[in-house]
């Protein structure tokens, strides 16, 4: 009873002094009262002191416990705090107290504003950070060509302003590119649409080849035709587009040039021409000159192609006339001078070239008139000797005719036109009797031409000098023939 006493006694107990001791009296009137026994008494009285002291105890350790929690959330408010200024990059914050005092609560509750402000600005920063690397996400796979967007992965250790200004530095740079690559596209797309409208094409085509997407109009799905991919086929596709309206050009130009070449040559009339002047303007256009919608189409070249085509088989067709007429000039030329066609092979290959189209009409011309210009200086060269066997074989067939007669036994009978036979009887004679000198001046003639021009002349495809040669051998013989019949005669006079 004594320790339940003191523990009645003692300040700041959980009951009041006044309220045990009343009840501690009202307890002793009762055992007084019913008689209890004083052991009992004493037994109770401490079992009221275990209890007490075992409440006593759960308080302690409840209080102690709440005193460790307060020193844990306090370390980790603080702990939290600390990471929270080095993730965001700052040295303090003006809302923490420097120097911690007071009560645990109290301290907890000092830190815990400056801690809540923290944590919401490390939210915003989070937030700043997602939607910057987010936008830089969705950039870079547009710009990488990739379709499907990447989930973002945030390192919250480092949220400072300055890791948050590199990233904004990195967007504004994807950004500039972008707006580079879009303006890169439109551009080729721009190039496109002229070249396909100058070649008749489908620009809708050409960019559905490159990439379906290409078609979509400005929006959304739009700015994601900007890959390196894309500017790639791109660019190739403006550099074949380019490419094939140079050759085009070219072929046009070509073809124009062919044409009025042709028109020039066969005198065609402006009523002719007049269908296709607005062609041969576009064809004088200078390689940077602006062309017109459908100035280079297939259909216009063809057109042109064509038009050549005739115009080159109806030129074949003159140039062969005119060709041949030039060549029957020849033919007469070396016909009357009894000589050969001179160039017959180079005339031959000449007609060869007509057929195929590969003959310019001037040259054609040039060339003919040379060759008519050679055989008739060449006929002229001739004309001398040609002149001396002419008159030659005028000889030769008065010589015939002076045989025949001399063999005819009745050229001395009186008959009518004997006496005309006569007197060409010894006209014949007489030239006759000069043909051996002439010859011989043929001969000299012939050989001082042929050592002159180191050539062989022909007469009717036979080598003249030969043929004089052979006569004045025939005449030798003729000569010696006569001379023994005429020793045959006289020796049968005699006898």
């Amino acid at each position: 009873m004594g320790s339940l006493k003191m523990t009645e006694k003692a300040p700041g107990a959980a009951l009041p002094e006044s309220s045990c001791a009343y009840l501690l009296q009202e307890l002793k009137m009762i055992w007084d009262e019913v008689g209890q026994d004083k052991n009992e008494r004493e037994r109770i009285l401490e079992e009221l002191e275990q209890e007490c002291q075992e409440v006593y105890r759960r308080k302690v350790n409840s209080a102690n416990m709440s005193r460790i929690q307060l020193h844990q959330a306090l370390a980790e408010s603080e702990a939290e705090f600390t990471n929270l200024l080095l993730s965001l990059g700052e040295r303090s914050f003006p809302g923490r107290p420097e120097k911690m005092a007071g009560t645990l609560k109290e301290q907890l509750n000092s830190i815990t504003p400056a801690l809540q402000e923290m944590q919401m600005r490390k939210e915003a920063r989070v937030k700043q950070f997602m939607e910057v690397q987010t936008e830089i996400q969705r950039i870079a796979s547009e710009i990488a060509g990739r379709l499907g967007n990447e989930a973002v992965t945030l390192n919250e250790e480092d949220l400072s302003l300055k890791k948050l200004e590199e990233f904004q530095s990195e967007l504004q740079r994807l950004k500039r590119e972008k707006s580079d690559r879009l303006c890169k596209v439109e551009e080729y797309k721009v190039l496109i649409h002229n070249f396909a409208k100058v070649m008749g094409m489908d620009p809708s085509k050409i960019l559905a080849n490159v990439h379906p997407r290409l078609l979509d109009g400005p929006n959304e799905q739009q700015t994601k035709n900007i890959s390196d991919d894309i500017l790639k086929k791109l660019n190739m596709t403006v550099q074949q587009l380019k490419e094939e309206k140079n050759n085009r050009r070219e072929k046009l130009q070509n073809l124009v040039k062919a044409l009025t070449n042709l028109w020039d040559t066969l005198d065609t009339t402006m009523e002719e021409r007049q269908p296709y002047g607005q062609i041969k303007i576009l064809a004088m256009t200078s390689v940077n000159g602006m062309l017109g919608p459908g100035s280079l189409t297939l259909e216009t070249i063809q057109q042109v192609e064509s038009e050549v085509q005739r115009l080159n088989q109806l030129k074949a067709s003159k140039m062969k006339e005119l060709f041949l007429k030039k060549r029957a000039e020849v033919d007469e030329i070396c016909k009357r001078s009894h000589m050969d066609m001179p160039y017959q092979k180079e005339m031959d290959k000449i007609m060869n070239l007509i057929m195929s189209g590969d003959v310019v009409h001037d040259d054609l011309l040039k060339t003919m008139d040379e060759y008519i210009y050679k055989a008739k200086e060449e006929a002229t060269s001739r004309k001398d000797i040609m002149d001396k066997v002419e008159k030659w074989m005028a000889s030769c067939d008065e010589e015939r005719w002076l045989e025949e007669y001399s063999r005819d036994e009745r050229r001395y009978s009186i008959s009518r036109g004997a006496h005309k036979h006569l007197k060409r009887a010894e006209r014949a004679r007489i030239i006759v009797n000069k043909i051996p000198g002439l010859v011989e001046q043929l001969i000299a003639k012939t050989q001082f031409w042929e050592e002159e021009r180191n050539k062989i002349f022909y007469y009717d495809e036979l080598p003249l000098l030969a043929m004089l040669k052979d006569y004045m051998l025939t005449l030798k013989e003729k000569e010696e023939e006569k001379y023994r019949e005429r020793e045959n005669k006289k020796i049968q006079t005699l006898l």
